[in-house]
């Protein structure tokens, strides 16, 4: 199942950045060797209030923030959820034994994974209150728990660390993070017994997201000499082992997290900066040149919890996104393979990327743009890329797009099943597996 902006404009509107169109589900599935291919409208507030008013009246770079809240100043008078936004078109999740919708807000949309109908809001049996959250929670199927975090705006903001079990919707408080500024954060580390919080410095005062009468995002300021703080929390007491400052740099997503000889690795695709967030808009989007060659390399931090330092090392100098990994067998663990896109002058790439060596494997395609490769074991897997990548293409000659299967160990291809018609441009998705 993939989710994506699908929806742009109405008779009287569009919308300027790729992060506020309405979310669409695509999915693909598979029987005998044939494969099917649907996809749907969210019908979320977003969603049926664009269709009913031909309006896009919030959203996470369009119109003025405080529309996106029903009660702003309840901000400053309880921990109360007071977001109204549920365009979710990020991520898709299993959680609580539901299939669901995620996006930044904590509002998760489920929805009926064979017809892809939309369900509803999925609610929480427990008090915990936020505004923003992620849309990469991590899963710990030892632990058999659920974990992600919320932040909170107020006088006094911070972040809630819980988890929760994978077939229960009740969510554990784990930690209190007090933060005067929170940063914007789209995902985090996690290993066997730490949670990770990558505080980069593009961080939001509370209050001017009450006054200042800007959308979402363009309240949060980059401040590099604050760096870049490693916020370190126990997950077995709660407890803040440690705030950690490395270098400035701007992150969408983790890669993997791993302890090593008392050390933490934390792995991502680190930027200089957040200007990449500008060069998704439409207007940058459309636009030819170098400035989607932004430089975003793979780099190892490495946090030292007794001395108190981090150090970095680049581990691929390639121009990479969408980073996935054998996740259920390898994540919290030392690991070789990272799969992702390679953004290229040209046409970009699927890579595969030896962690160790450097070493890469590619495919590509003249006229093809590959979406986010997802690793699916093969069902008694003997190592770690024993399995396929599943891709879905857009063919700008063909002008429609079709699921590419590699071959996860050689990048081999294995099928492919085209669609009709082309399909926008994906964020995230996930397989579901019997």
């Amino acid at each position: 199942v993939r989710n994506s902006a699908g929806k742009f404009e109405t008779s009287t509107e569009h919308v300027s950045h790729l992060f506020d169109g309405c979310a669409q589900l695509h999915a693909f599935s598979f029987k005998k060797g044939k494969v099917s291919y649907a996809n749907k409208f969210l019908k979320t507030n977003y969603y049926e209030k664009a269709l009913q008013t031909g309006s896009f009246s919030k959203g996470f770079t369009a119109d003025p923030c405080p529309l996106v809240f029903k009660r702003v100043l309840s901000y400053f008078r309880s921990r109360g959820t007071t977001m109204e936004f549920d365009n979710a078109n990020v991520n898709v999740s299993k959680i609580a034994d539901k299939f669901v919708a995620l996006t930044e807000t904590p509002l998760p949309i489920e929805f009926n994974l064979n017809t892809l109908e939309t369900v509803g809001h999925m609610s929480f049996d427990d008090t915990l209150k936020g505004h923003v959250t992620t849309a990469h929670p991590h899963t710990d199927v030892d632990s058999g728990e659920l974990f992600n975090y919320l932040t909170h705006f107020g006088r006094e903001s911070s972040y809630l660390v819980y988890a929760m079990p994978l077939k229960g919707n009740k969510r554990r408080l784990l930690a209190t993070v007090p933060v005067e500024k929170p940063s914007y954060m789209h995902s985090f580390g996690i290993t066997k017994n730490f949670i990770i919080l990558t505080e980069i410095p593009f961080r939001v005062n509370p209050l001017h997201l009450l006054f200042m009468n800007k959308p979402f995002i363009k309240n949060f300021v980059w401040n590099p000499e604050e760096g870049t703080i490693f916020t370190v929390i126990n997950r077995n007491n709660g407890e803040i082992t440690g705030r950690f400052k490395a270098e400035p740099f701007f992150t969408f997503h983790h890669v993997n997290a791993f302890e090593q000889d008392g050390l933490l690795m934390v792995d991502l695709i680190a930027y200089k900066d957040a200007s990449h967030l500008d060069e998704l808009s439409f207007e940058n989007l459309f636009k030819q040149g170098d400035k989607r060659l932004t430089k975003r390399p793979l780099t190892r931090f490495v946090v030292d919890i007794k001395k108190g330092l981090v150090t970095s090392r680049v581990l691929s100098n390639r121009n990479i996104e969408m980073p996935r990994i054998n996740y259920q067998a390898y994540n919290m663990k030392p690991y070789t393979y990272v799969y992702a896109i390679e953004f290229t002058h040209n046409d970009d790439k699927l890579v595969k990327i030896n962690v160790e060596t450097g070493a890469v494997v590619e495919w590509k395609e003249k006229g093809c743009s590959p979406g986010e490769p997802v690793f699916i074991a093969a069902p008694r897997a003997s190592t770690e890329d024993d399995g396929v990548i599943v891709s879905v293409i857009l063919d700008a000659y063909a002008k429609s797009s079709f699921l590419l299967v590699l071959d996860a160990r050689t990048f081999k291809e294995r099928a492919r099943a085209r669609v009709p018609h082309h399909i926008p441009f994906q964020i995230h998705g996930e397989f579901f597996g019997d």
